[in-house]
């Protein structure tokens, strides 16, 4: 194994890759990119999952940031919106690879750090990948079930007991899509739970040796500009940093509602400071300078009248899932944005969120009730339901 790694071409720097100004990277260590997408043959899909790793070859670190899907961000040429939603943006103006590089450029400018590589997994690659390495061990922490049968084409259940149980990759999706009364926040922290047994299995000594076989059978069906030996590399980092500790974190911020829809509003400040620690880059006064301003901008676009709590008044009700198709389906956008310059303010219609959120931020704890159903700005799937998974 040790051999199998001793290079690093995830450090590889192609002379086509340009970093926007204004972006953070360092030459030592390699971003990537994870991204989850749940998508359907007449459905544009959004992101369900979204982290970023940070990997140091060469000190056999690594360290996973998750980003809450219902984190306001500013999409370019989309106005305000929840991160989630730049795929289904790009996805319905050019395909999943606009969908992947809108997704792509959100991450990029939300956290201020260039994105060196991405992986993009859909829900049937991720049954496709935890079946190949024999399936997973996770704790169940409660007691869990959920129906729509309007979700999975045919009805989605989730129904899983507490306790230690090995799944396998359909069961698996179950654990990680599900969602309480912690909204986001309790999602993230079960993916994160998730992707440790995922490590562990992965650089088990049962594992390691058929690794070049089980990455073989799932390139197809994963999206991504990592070649196979740089993915050899990525799990081979990737057991050696779990003896040194994995790190993950979530954006940190706090929830709020803004027209009566639930945001997750981030503390860019302390974000982008960790994340400048993680890469190992000391910011200048220049730079504290425009972070500063960064914060001072995000905050005023907040619209008067946000509440960390929902509004008694009831909110705009319609359909959370109208699709965007190619065929004769019928198109629901309530998406009004105005384009400008990444530095200026604007506004445009907000997405939805349909579960609670429960999260500490600053010593403080938020706790908000579900809001109702409001019309996403991005395009979903079709259906007379409001899906909540």
């Amino acid at each position: 194994m040790g051999a199998l790694f001793a290079s690093n071409s995830l450090l590889d720097k192609s002379a086509d890759d340009v970093v926007e100004e204004g972006l953070l990277t360092a030459k030592d260590k390699t971003t990537i990119m994870i991204m989850g997408v749940d998508e359907r043959d007449d459905d544009v899909g959004r992101s369900d999952t979204l982290m970023v790793a940070t990997l140091d070859p060469k000190k056999d670190q690594a360290a996973l940031m998750s980003i809450p899907r219902d984190t306001r961000v500013k999409i370019k040429g989309h106005g305000w919106d929840k991160i989630n939603a730049a795929y289904a943006y790009g996805s319905a103006k050019g395909g999943p690879e606009a969908g992947e590089k809108l997704a792509q450029r959100t991450v990029e400018d939300f956290l201020g750090v260039n994105m060196d590589h991405y992986v993009v997994v859909n829900i049937q690659a991720f049954q496709k990948i935890i079946d190949a390495i024999g399936g997973i061990d996770i704790d169940v922490e409660k007691r869990m079930y959920y129906e729509d049968p309007w979700d999975d084409d045919g009805g989605l259940i989730i129904d899983l007991q507490p306790g230690m149980q090995h799944m396998d990759g359909k069961t698996a999706v179950t654990y990680v899509r599900y969602r309480d009364e912690e909204g986001d926040i309790g999602r993230i922290k079960r993916q994160q739970k998730f992707m440790k047994a995922c490590m562990d299995k992965i650089t088990s000594p049962a594992i390691i040796p058929k690794l070049p076989s089980v990455i073989g059978e799932v390139m197809s069906s994963v999206k991504t500009d990592l070649s196979f030996r740089q993915l050899l590399e990525f799990a081979g980092t990737l057991k050696e940093a779990q003896k040194n500790g994995l790190k993950t974190e979530m954006v940190p911020g706090k929830p709020l509602y803004i027209n009566g829809v639930s945001y997750w509003i981030p503390d860019l400040q302390k974000l982008r400071t960790t994340l400048a620690e993680t890469l190992g880059i000391t910011l200048n006064a220049s730079e504290k300078a425009q972070l500063e301003r960064t914060q001072h901008e995000y905050e005023s676009s907040i619209p008067a009248g946000a509440t960390s709590t929902p509004s008694t008044t009831k909110a705009k009700s319609s359909s959370s899932t109208s699709s965007v198709k190619s065929s004769s389906s019928s198109k629901s956008s309530s998406s009004s944005s105005s384009s400008s310059s990444r530095s200026t303010s604007r506004s445009s219609s907000e997405g939805t969120s349909d579960h609670s959120t429960s999260s500490s931020h600053a010593g403080s704890t938020y706790t908000t009730a579900a809001p109702a159903e409001t019309t996403p700005a991005a395009p979903t799937r079709s259906s007379n339901t409001a899906k909540t998974q």
